[in-house]
Order: structure tokens, then C-alpha cells, then sequence
């Protein structure tokens, strides 16, 4: 998910619709869920984007927070998720979510 600006309340925004998304596509419950790593890229810092995933119920989940590496020409005000699950789905119907401008990340992959 690419956010417009390094602020509190867009990284919170785009971050919940990123959980949203990942969650809505894959049919998956706050229960099916077991771990979230998040990353931001370095110019994002006003604030942590585990906090969206409380704020969406995610009270009793292992959340972590982790700066991407400066990688120079990178895609700038980048959040990202990596979710471990239980679920019953085989890996191909796993679906992987990009959103605006991320998408431009991995259109192999992005749905």
C-alpha cells in the first residue's frame, strides 16, 4: 500500500485498508490469524501500522513493526504486511494485495 504522506492518520487509513483487503479477499477472520509483520519504507515514521490492526480488532495478535532497507530509487511511503494464517486454502488461492501505487511492486502477483 502506498500512502500519500508521511501522517499519522494516512498511514492508519492505508494500513486498515490494507488489512481489510488482505482479510476480505482471502476470507480469513482476525482468528485465522497467528502473526502480522508490517514494514514501512524509511520516510514513513509519524506513526507504528500495528496500531491500525488493533484499532480493526487484532487485540490478541503478535504484531511487529520493521523499517524496510534505503534502497536508493525505491518506491517511497511504502507499507507492507507479510500475514502468517491457518488456513485451510491451498497457496495458490492465496490472494496477494497490492494497493495504488504498490501495485506497481509485484504486478506478477498483484490482484
Amino acid at each position: 500500500m502506498q500512502v500519500g504522506g508521511d501522517e499519522r492518520d494516512l498511514i492508519l487509513e492505508g494500513t486498515a485498508e490494507l488489512m481489510n483487503e488482505v482479510m476480505a479477499r482471502n476470507d480469513l477472520t482476525p482468528d485465522d490469524v497467528i502473526s502480522v509483520l508490517f514494514t514501512v519504507t524509511p520516510d514513513l515514521t509519524a506513526e507504528f501500522p500495528a496500531l491500525a490492526a488493533r484499532k480493526l480488532g487484532f487485540h490478541d495478535v503478535p504484531l511487529i513493526c520493521a523499517t524496510e532497507i534505503p534502497v536508493p530509487g525505491a518506491m517511497p511511503r511504502v507499507v507492507r504486511l507479510m500475514a502468517h494464517v491457518d488456513t485451510q486454502q491451498p497457496r495458490s488461492a492465496i490472494q496477494h494485495v497490492y494497493l495504488r501505487g504498490a501495485a506497481a511492486l509485484r504486478l506478477d502477483i498483484a490482484q
